[in-house]
């Protein structure tokens, strides 16, 4: 499986309900896509996130349920 790097830059004052959502219905990832580890700079309003997955285009459909919060950065990693 291809690592990624997802930095996820919280839109002004939306990482609380940001998190409200995330409390209520999780991360919502589509089959195939999977979580490893995150860290969060509450300060800079950032959260970087390490995935996998073999498809890259299950990023495109699991942002798009977090548009309204997030606007989203997507590295490979080699």
């Amino acid at each position: 499986m291809k690592k990624y790097m997802v930095v996820e830059n919280f839109k002004p004052g939306m990482m609380e309900k940001n998190y409200e959502v995330y409390n209520a219905k999780g991360r919502q990832f589509p089959e195939g896509l999977y979580y490893l580890n995150s860290w969060v700079n509450s300060e800079k309003n950032v959260c970087f996130q390490l995935m996998e997955s073999n498809d890259e285009s299950l990023f495109q459909e699991w942002f798009a349920k977090w548009e309204e919060f997030v606007e989203f950065e997507l590295y490979p990693i080699d």
